[in-house]
């Protein structure tokens, strides 16, 4: 009877490691595509959104932060999870020097196995970043 309630006891921890690993894994994974999705839309957007004529005419690189703003949010649509939901909030767009502050926030989470409790996680990623081009 005592090896019995052993091998019950091993079964059980297994379970719950591997359901551990898999939660930690899915909020590791989501954590990962939500700051590359947001360092590559944030870089793509900034260069399509550079003011053409300000260049030709004055010399300077600026960039419009309307168009800025809508190239940002389709291509982060275009690319985005559909099973999450985000939260993205622009804080600074500067036009000249063209610098942009950008927020994106998403709720990742799973059941506990052992209390059944629902664990959601607050996944923030924050990204200022500079468009540099060489002379």
């Amino acid at each position: 009877m005592k090896e019995s309630f052993w091998g019950i006891f091993v079964i059980t921890v297994g379970v719950v490691c591997i359901f551990l690993i898999y939660m930690f894994q899915d909020i590791t994974n989501t954590d990962e595509h939500n700051y590359t999705l947001l360092k590559e839309t944030t870089e793509g957007a900034m260069i399509d959104a550079v003011d053409l004529a300000a260049y030709r005419n004055e010399g300077i690189i600026r960039i419009d932060r309307e168009k800025f703003v809508e190239n940002f949010l389709r291509r982060f649509a275009e690319d985005a999870s559909l099973s999450k939901s985000y939260l993205i909030s622009i804080y600074d767009v500067n036009e000249y020097p063209p610098k942009v502050s950008i927020r994106v926030s998403s709720i990742a989470g799973g059941a506990d196995a052992l209390s059944g409790d629902i664990m959601n996680f607050d996944i923030m990623n924050q990204l200022d970043a500079i468009l540099e081009t060489p002379y």
